[in-house]
């Protein structure tokens, strides 16, 4: 049970209807209670309902539904909750990690401009660690492992080479952009691009 209250497996969307944010069910059923989200009681295909907390804990548990043990019977798990008051989209910007540079950088090398597949690329830091380069933005950059590697603990001059277009820190994205699927949930579909 614990396990499915905390993937995080519900969706949630502002008063508009669109998608900001990825909650647990445990973090859902506290927002339900609390009256500042209802939840989407989906039904095959596009049948939904907006379903309040008191009327929530009635619904039957279908087959394909998650649900959780209570001392008052099974509670089907919602997989898709809509914030009763929020209407914005807030914006985020991605977190420096070697993801997040390979998506700003496109999967392409900044010194040769190659395509690289996901096993022959890695993090360089232009200005080496080993003589006070700063682990950022503005200093990282995706590179060819090879290319890295023969860069070692040197600047791109000094190793002969030169950087495609100068590291930027990404802008600030809708939170829609950032959210993923990662576990499969079919209802969230119609609301993700």
């Amino acid at each position: 049970m614990s396990d499915v209250l905390h993937k995080a497996t519900v969706l949630v969307l502002n008063r508009n209807w669109q998608a900001i944010d990825v909650k647990t069910p445990a973090d859902a059923f506290c927002m339900m209670a609390a009256g500042t989200a209802t939840a989407l009681d989906i039904a095959s295909g596009e049948n939904m309902a907006p379903t309040k907390w008191g009327e929530w804990l009635d619904l039957p548990v279908r087959d394909s539904d998650n649900a959780v043990k209570t001392v008052h019977g099974p509670v089907r798990v919602p997989t898709v909750l809509v914030l009763a008051k929020y209407d914005k989209v807030p914006k985020r910007r991605p977190k420096l990690s070697g993801k997040g540079i390979w998506e700003r950088d496109g999967g392409v090398c900044q010194y040769t401009g190659k395509k690289l597949a996901r096993d022959e690329g890695n993090i360089d830091h232009i200005i080496p660690r080993s003589r006070g380069g700063k682990t950022s933005w503005d200093n990282c950059v995706l590179a060819d492992k090879r290319i890295n590697s023969r860069k070692a603990n040197h600047t791109p001059d000094e190793a002969g080479l030169k950087l495609q277009r100068k590291p930027t820190m990404p802008r600030e994205m809708p939170a829609t952009y950032y959210i993923r699927n990662t576990h499969g949930v079919p209802d969230w579909e119609m609301f993700l691009d």
